[in-house]
């Protein structure tokens, strides 16, 4: 694992090799290797460029690099005591200009790499300000933010920053990496999903489930959304985390929500509540494809995680009982498929699903003008197309696939390449 690299590093090492012309942002839900990703191309460029790497979630007696990075050992950085300091803009220009100081007497510029960038308030407008000082005074200075909470990155960077950056997105792990790096075969990754630091524990489901509730998703819910957004009703948030987790892949009006929770809430705040779980990376609520975005927006969603994790982790089923059960087998191998198709979808690609009557897709790749219908089947379930078959006569220039056992593409094939390769 140590030596994995995904795909977003060698695009980081080509931004590096560039003129810094934007701030670099590397954003993703925790642990899909946003800080893995920095120190891998730290390590390969920084003897011939100085390189700082700051972690800003350090309340006090913080550290720096030794001059400027002298080594890396199983993520960690070798570093020297500073004076102590609270992370705040203050820190923020100070860590600035000392790197902005090695740029200057560097011929090929610096690096600078800050993490978690979010914890620090007011961190937009303070590197805003300045950003725009080096790009006048052409000091060659590359800027790698990093942030685990992307929907208070966007906010920053939206409010502040247009304009100024370009982001690198780090999604949750493919089967495909998780097979080259953890050797996983395919009904693993149904059921244990895409988190790599999960990943030593599966063979200790306890252990693994435990990991996954305290170091996945407590942090995601606690630190990167209650903590930094107004949430009047943190115990809905809660449970409706719950409830998605345990629907994923079942479509439920927000109506029904708020039956299924018991909650004086309303479905406006659940909508609400809904859209933050799924800017976190976690969990969305697709629409139904229609023509008509009005209509999309109105209609009941099918809930979906983005890792399967998040689902089997808060299950009564063990791996061995989620095979067996085959109902429940069926729903998984089905939040794969979406979870990859959201997961992999570029940023001009939208996933949805449909349905008219009796007739029902699973999912609905849109880009531009095409669309793709996928189906999922798997174990004993019929290879039928009724739905599939529906759709397109309804939208005559789709496309349409099976995906599954006993379908056209096998769910490993599906899995292997990215949606924009399918549609």
């Amino acid at each position: 694992m140590t030596t994995f690299e995904r795909s977003q590093t060698s695009t980081l090492a080509e931004r590096l090799n560039e003129h810094p012309h934007r701030i670099i942002v590397i954003s993703g839900p925790r642990q899909t290797g946003k800080t893995t990703l920095a120190l891998q191309v730290i390590e390969k460029i920084q003897d011939d460029i100085p390189c700082s790497y700051q972690p800003t979630d350090r309340p006090t007696t913080p550290t720096l690099p030794v001059n400027p990075l002298s080594s890396i050992e199983h993520g960690d950085i070798r570093t020297l005591p500073s004076a102590e300091y609270e992370r705040d803009t203050r820190w923020l220009v100070r860590v600035w200009e000392q790197a902005r100081k090695q740029a200057k007497r560097t011929h090929g510029g610096a690096v600078l790499v800050l993490d978690e960038i979010q914890k620090i308030p007011n961190w937009s407008e303070t590197l805003k300000g300045l950003w725009d000082s080096d790009r006048q005074t052409n000091i060659p200075l590359h800027v790698v933010l990093l942030g685990s909470a992307p929907l208070l990155m966007q906010q920053g960077l939206t409010e502040s920053m247009a304009g100024r950056f370009e982001t690198i997105s780090m999604t949750h792990w493919s089967f495909s990496e998780m097979k080259s790096a953890f050797d996983f075969d395919i009904d693993q990754f149904v059921y244990f999903g895409g988190y790599p630091g999960a990943a030593e524990f599966v063979h200790d489901e306890e252990r693994w489930r435990a990991y996954v509730s305290e170091s996945l998703i407590e942090p995601n819910i606690e630190r990167d959304i209650l903590s930094m957004q107004r949430i009047d009703k943190p115990a809905l948030l809660k449970r409706l985390f719950e409830l998605v987790a345990s629907y994923s892949g079942q479509i439920l009006s927000y109506n029904k929500m708020v039956g299924q929770l018991h909650d004086a809430g309303n479905t406006t705040t659940l909508a609400r509540y809904l859209d933050l779980l799924s800017k976190a990376g976690l969990m969305t609520g697709l629409s139904k494809f229609y023509k008509s975005s009005v209509r999309q927006r109105a209609s009941s969603p099918k809930l979906q995680v983005h890792n399967t994790a998040l689902m089997t982790a808060k299950s009564n089923y063990s791996f061995e009982q989620a095979k067996a059960d085959r109902s429940y087998w069926g729903r998984l191998v089905e939040t794969t498929v979406g979870a990859h198709l959201l997961n992999t979808a570029a940023s001009y690609q939208s996933v949805y699903y449909w349905r008219k009557g009796g007739d029902e897709v699973d999912f609905v790749l849109e880009e531009g003008s095409k669309l793709l219908a996928v189906e999922v089947k798997s174990g004993e379930q019929p290879s039928g197309r009724q739905g599939l078959d529906a759709f397109v006569n309804q939208f005559t220039h789709a496309q349409s696939i099976v995906v599954g056992d006993t379908g056209e593409i096998s769910l490993a094939e599906f899995l292997s390449k990215p949606a924009s390769d399918w549609i």
